[in-house]
């Protein structure tokens, strides 16, 4: 069913809205730069899959056919993202005595294991850049017949001051002026592979002791950064395509050389938008090995991350929905500030709202209603399609929920229609638009709530039989667990 309304997303290259309008009507193509594969997924993975993941299932939700591409970096990406160095993945299978792919493999699945927990869906096509060496060979001897690369000791460089001088395009992303780096950059000797320090690599020539390496027409060698998004983007969705995005510490260097070189070996750029969520802090600072805040996925599940000097960084372990709600709170161009404080508040928020979706099914609907609705299911979608807005989508399913509480406590009444819109709305908006589910924790949801109809259909039993003692004593152990029961008149309930 195509549901088709018109939507403004944030375009970087113009620093404005822009109404989104596919290449294809009906159709939408979508690139996001996905993980290098060298360790465990942590924060900085989090945010950009559930970024994408958002505009993926809103964009399905409208009854756009998605084609969403992520790749996976297993080659190519040089430690301090520079193009001197050792490929992170080939260090870290030396460190481990582990064929490379063996790491790529594992820290794969590591990734994927953490997104299912976190209900981001897969992508349409998930390339490797291992696996598209030929493509990458291909675009960089286009890109040097173009004349804008030249080969050097094997290596091939982007020119970039020839591209500048020819098409003034290098920096229109970032908002770099390439003329200030020219201007107060000196000329290299002889003995510098690069004829200027801004000139990125295409393809490397592989030292004698780097595992990982394939021939080419200039030397034995593996593909530079860049190289890997440009060739696989115009593979699997054309050139160009509608949407690329990834994180906004990805404009420069990495998205601005795709531009570069999409423009070098085609003529026009990758796509018509550029989207870029912004960055996460923990604590006001921001996350890395050397501060000894680097928390992992699998750290916030559990709760067992420990700063440099052994002291316990999280309070308390965070279901994947926490994170992906609290992550959701915040619309996903702003800072996104981690804190044992606002990781609770963001649970707390997520189980009202879960409660009030589930007190729906307690509540006797009326002939009549007490309280005029807004048209929330309008107001969430015009959230949705400013910049997919989730935020404001949030605060509307929290006034939702206090009108649900409202009846549930015999305060309000509503129609079974008005019950029933209610229902819909949150469901498409929570469940299938944002992607949440209906536990807190995310994880085996049906099993805690069939665990908690035994638990308290035997405190009933007691409570028929009088048996005041083993009905207090199951109340109060619930109680000691962070779960609340609530004696009704239509029966016991239950709230984490």
């Amino acid at each position: 069913m195509m549901n088709l309304q018109p939507m403004l997303i944030y375009n970087t290259l113009t620093r404005q809205k822009e109404l989104f309008r596919p290449l294809v009507p009906g159709h939408a193509g979508l690139y996001v730069c996905g993980p290098t594969v060298y360790g465990d997924p942590h924060l900085g993975h989090a945010r950009p899959a559930i970024t994408f993941d958002i505009l993926y299932r809103y964009l399905l939700h409208q009854g756009y056919r998605v084609r969403y591409v992520r790749n996976i970096t297993d080659v190519g990406h040089l430690e301090h993202d520079a193009d001197e160095g050792e490929d992170k993945i080939a260090k870290k299978a030396r460190l481990e005595q582990l064929e490379p792919m063996e790491v790529a493999q594992y820290y794969t699945n590591r990734y994927h294991t953490a997104m299912e927990r976190l209900n981001v869906l897969p992508p349409s096509i998930e390339p490797h850049a291992s696996g598209h060496i030929v493509e990458q060979i291909a675009l960089v001897q286009r890109i040097l017949d173009e004349g804008y690369a030249y080969v050097s000791n094997g290596s091939v460089y982007f020119d970039v001051r020839k591209y500048q001088a020819d098409t003034h395009r290098y920096g229109r992303l970032s908002g770099r002026v390439i003329e200030d780096m020219l201007a107060t950059t000196r000329e290299l000797d002889g003995q510098e592979e690069k004829r200027f320090a801004g000139d990125f690599a295409l393809w490397k020539k592989a030292s004698p002791e780097h595992i990982m390496r394939w021939p080419s027409p200039w030397s034995d060698g593996f593909p530079g950064w860049h190289a890997e998004c440009t060739a696989m983007g115009a593979k699997y969705l054309g050139s160009p395509f509608d949407i690329h995005g990834g994180g906004m510490d990805l404009v420069f260097p990495h998205h601005e050389s795709e531009i570069a070189q999409c423009v070098a070996s085609t003529g026009h750029e990758p796509c018509r938008y550029w989207m870029h969520n912004n960055m996460i802090t923990i604590n006001g600072q921001k996350m890395g090995k050397s501060l000894g805040n680097f928390i992992t996925l699998e750290e916030f599940f559990d709760g067992s991350h420990k700063d440099k000097e052994g002291k316990e960084m999280l309070e308390q372990p965070y279901g994947p929905m926490t994170i992906r709600f609290f992550i959701l709170q915040a619309h996903y161009r702003s800072t996104v500030d981690f804190s044992n404080e606002a990781l609770q508040a963001a649970e707390k928020g997520y189980s009202r709202l879960v409660q009030a979706y589930k007190a729906l099914g307690r509540i006797a609907p009326a002939k009549t209603a007490s309280v005029e609705l807004p048209d929330y299911r309008q107001l969430c979608y015009d959230a949705m399609n400013d910049d997919l807005n989730t935020p404001i989508v949030i605060s509307h399913l929290f006034e939702m929920a206090k009108t649900i509480n409202s009846a549930a406590d015999g305060k309000a009444t509503l129609t079974r229609a008005e019950l029933d819109e209610m229902r819909s709305v949150m469901e498409t908006f929570m469940f299938d638009v944002m992607g949440l589910t209906d536990s807190a924790s995310g994880d085996n949801s049906a099993v805690i709530d069939g665990l908690m109809k035994i638990i308290l259909d035997i405190r009933a039993t007691a409570k028929a039989n009088k048996d005041w003692a083993v009905s207090d004593r199951l109340r109060d152990s619930l109680n000691a667990l962070g779960i609340t029961v609530k004696d009704g008149k239509d029966g016991a309930t239950w709230e984490m």
